[in-house]
């Protein structure tokens, strides 16, 4: 039996829940919200979180399981305060996301999906990021940080370990905890979204030089236009 949330917690999530579910026409689409909001609480999906869950949205709890374990970002055990992932696909590894990972994880004694013995990092190894142009890079809480060298990921944990503030490349100024972070990817702001460039000069160069030479798409004409 799921260990159960005192009835003062589950009162505040449950209207958490009310007002996530109530963006929805249905209901059961509220299910990957829901499931950030309880790691915003347990820091992982818990079995009492996915009970809850499944008693707000009427389903079962191998229907919630279901997604619950489908997806990467969603922890099937507590997560490190930090997850800091490091991208080893294609151009990040031959930029050196490779030899990133590997000293990063004999640094911290850790490998993939395991958390260090403080409960501060999580480390895991990343998938395509959607920062190429950045190579090689690691994220920390799902913000990025560019350019990265074994020696600038060490520094990044070390910092984190010793309590210090992180700043991220692009986006927010500060990284948030991994359950801040939930919670704002279950759709409760934070206030931060302005904080911080999204883009920076290598992702915008395209964009310029097509701005700079006055370069349009194909137009549509005729029928397709109407």
């Amino acid at each position: 039996m799921a260990e159960k949330y005192t009835p003062e917690v589950e009162a505040r999530l449950r209207d958490d829940a009310a007002k996530v579910v109530a963006r929805y026409p249905h209901s059961r689409s509220a299910i990957m919200p829901l499931l950030h909001l309880i790691q915003s609480e347990d820091g992982f999906c818990s079995p009492r979180g996915i009970v809850l869950v499944a008693d707000i949205l009427g389903l079962s709890r191998a229907q919630v399981s279901a997604v619950a374990t489908f997806y990467s970002q969603y922890r099937r055990h507590p997560n490190g305060e930090y997850n800091v992932g490091v991208c080893t696909n294609a151009l990040c590894a031959v930029m050196g996301g490779d030899i990133i990972w590997e000293e990063l994880s004999n640094y911290l004694g850790i490998g993939h999906d395991e958390t260090t013995e403080d409960g501060k990092i999580t480390l895991e190894q990343l998938e395509c990021n959607a920062g190429c142009d950045y190579a090689p890079v690691v994220m920390v809480n799902w913000e990025f940080f560019d350019n990265q060298t074994p020696q600038s990921a060490k520094d990044i944990v070390d910092d984190i370990r010793a309590g210090k503030d992180i700043h991220p490349t692009r986006g927010a100024n500060t990284v948030g905890t991994f359950k801040e972070i939930s919670r704002v990817l279950a759709g409760f702001e934070d206030g931060r979204v302005d904080e911080g460039p999204a883009a920076g000069d290598a992702s915008l160069r395209g964009l310029k030089i097509a701005r700079d030479n006055a370069w349009t798409g194909p137009q549509p004409s005729g029928e397709e236009s109407k």
